[in-house]
C-alpha cells in the first residue's frame, strides 16, 4: 500500500461568520447525501465545491449532519465543543460500517488515523483507502 500524501490528509474549510464546514476528502465515499440535500451549497462541478453562503447556517448544519462518513463536519465559531457520545456501529446495506459517536480509528501500531463523530469503514475489502470506505463497494459487486 502506498503512503498517504499530504493531500490525502488535508482538511479543507469553508466558512462564514456563523458556521465553518470542514471537509476531509480522504474520508469521503461519495454518498452524495450533501449534494441531494442542499445542491446550492454542495456542487461537485463547482470550484470550490462548497459555498456556505448559499444557505443559512442551520440549513448547512442539517445537510452536513446527513454525511455518513464524517468527511463533512461543521462547527459554530465561539461555541463550546460537543460532548462525547458512546459509539454506535451499523452495517449499511451493501456498504460500509457506519460508526456514530465518539470515534477514534487507530492503525495497527496505535497511531491515530482519525478522530471525530462519524466514520465509514470498508466492509467489502476493496477500498484503496483502508480502513476507510472509498465507495468501491458500489462497483465490485459487494453484497452484505
Amino acid at each position: 500500500m502506498s503512503e498517504p500524501t499530504t493531500r490525502d490528509r488535508a482538511t479543507k474549510e469553508y466558512a462564514t461568520d456563523e458556521i465553518v464546514v470542514e471537509w476531509q476528502p480522504r474520508l469521503c465515499y461519495h454518498s452524495r447525501k450533501c449534494i441531494r440535500s442542499l445542491p446550492q451549497v454542495f456542487d461537485e462541478k463547482a470550484r470550490p465545491w462548497v459555498n456556505v453562503d448559499a444557505a443559512s447556517a442551520d440549513e448547512v448544519e442539517a445537510a452536513v449532519a446527513l454525511c455518513p462518513s464524517g468527511a463533512l463536519r461543521t462547527r459554530r465559531p465561539g461555541q463550546a465543543k460537543r460532548r462525547l457520545r458512546p459509539a454506535d456501529i451499523r452495517a449499511s446495506e451493501n456498504g460500509p460500517l457506519l460508526i456514530r459517536g465518539d470515534v477514534r480509528v487507530l492503525d495497527a501500531d496505535g497511531n491515530v488515523l482519525y478522530e471525530g463523530d462519524k466514520a465509514a469503514l470498508c466492509r467489502c475489502g476493496g477500498s484503496a483507502n483502508k480502513p476507510f470506505c472509498d465507495g468501491t463497494h458500489k462497483t465490485n459487486g459487494f453484497r452484505g
